[in-house]
């Protein structure tokens, strides 16, 4: 199979990831559980992860560094952790589900209130962003967060977090959704002003599934939100005081921590290359499809290589059934868990076709999934 669903999860990783996870599962002990040398081996290496994340996305320091399973679980940690009775947030329009979902639950539990920032521009072609302006009209006197994704995960339009974040009043928090932008967008947090980043590990920092992680200043203090061990201060019935135990509950996935270690390791190098690959890939792709004339493009090149395309009367998922059963051509079609971002692009009914590239893929790889939709649109 060709596979173009990296923006879901990512289908190939480096060999050295494959290397990691294999060790870790054939010989592996609980970190920060056992004093024996193998538990503390695994747990120098979830120390050394750690570090690796807060240096390449310019952090606060390696305690401020939550594990999670997932992107969804680090969003959760700091919506749910953060926010409090009376709080105003401002999300904008093309967040993932993972962020609009928890701000309806709190809004629906009388907790806080939140306001959605349009898009400006026209939405084809990817000509559609944010605008800080739009989002400072909409800052209350109570507003304590503003929530904006790295990358939009319907077209890869990446926001301009600089801008936004000088908008904002210095009390308020900024939280970035980096399930799309991290490992392949410069995500400096001192630098932007970024008070919370949340990750997904198994996307563009090319580390496997079950792995995610929250980032996040000293200027927040999260509640947990899961209770649990720790293997510290056991003695107590209360979770511990300090970060990173006070978040971290339960048994770590030490095969996904080690995978996204050596992703990092592996980004360190080779970023620059990366995401210059992704670039271009997703422009050679989007200047084909123009050429075949039925297709509406809904992304302009990114390098996070997301496209996004409507065919004239096909609906996506259709098209993306059609690509995997007569093509093996994998794709997503639908509504990508953001429907309120295929609203604002007015593509609510039958949503787009996404195809998102890793630095692995091909130019012979791209050439095939045009021809097929050629073949498609002749149908």
């Amino acid at each position: 199979m060709i596979y173009f669903d990296n923006a879901a999860t990512g289908g190939r990783k480096p060999s050295q990831v494959l290397s990691a996870v294999s060790s870790a599962i054939q010989l592996c002990a609980n970190p920060g559980r056992s004093g024996h040398k193998l538990s503390l081996s695994c747990a120098n290496l979830v120390q050394d992860c750690r570090r690796a994340l807060n240096d390449f996305f310019g952090g606060f320091g390696f305690d401020r560094v939550i594990f999670t399973k997932n992107c969804t679980e680090a969003l959760n940690i700091a919506l749910f952790g953060v926010l409090k009775k009376g709080d105003h947030v401002v999300a904008s329009c093309m967040e993932h589900n993972s962020v609009l979902r928890p701000l309806e639950a709190l809004k629906n539990a009388g907790v806080i209130t939140y306001d959605i920032c349009p898009l400006q521009g026209d939405p084809q072609n990817g000509n559609a962003n944010l605008s800080a302006t739009d989002i400072a009209k909409l800052i209350k006197p109570n507003t304590r967060l503003v929530a904006v994704t790295s990358a939009a995960n319907v077209t890869g339009t990446v926001p301009d977090l600089v801008a936004i974040r000088k908008i904002l009043p210095k009390h308020t928090l900024f939280l970035c959704d980096g399930a799309q932008g991290g490992g392949h967008l410069q995500l400096k947090m001192k630098e932007i002003g970024i008070d919370l980043l949340a990750l997904a590990g198994h996307k563009g920092l090319l580390g496997i599934q079950g792995s995610g992680a929250l980032l996040f200043s000293d200027r927040v203090d999260p509640s947990p939100v899961l209770y649990g061990g720790t293997g510290s201060l056991s003695i107590s019935l209360d979770m511990p005081d300090f970060y990173p135990d006070r978040l971290e509950s339960g048994t770590l996935c030490f095969p996904a921590i080690v995978s996204l270690l050596e992703g990092v390791r592996y980004l360190t190098l080779h970023a620059k290359q990366t995401q210059s690959r992704l670039l271009m890939l997703s422009a050679y792709f989007l200047n084909g499809l123009c050429g075949l004339g039925t297709y509406t493009p809904y992304s302009k090149p990114n390098s996070c290589g997301i496209a996004t395309f409507a065919h004239s009367s096909l609906p996506s998922e259709w098209l993306a059934d059609v690509l995997s059963t007569r093509y093996d051509i994998a794709v997503r079609g639908g509504l990508h868990c953001a429907p309120l971002m295929h609203r604002a692009l007015g593509t609510e009914e039958d949503g787009l076709v996404r195809v998102s590239f890793s630095h692995f893929n091909s130019e012979r790889e791209i050439d095939v999934l045009l021809s097929a939709l050629q073949e498609i649109s002749a149908m």
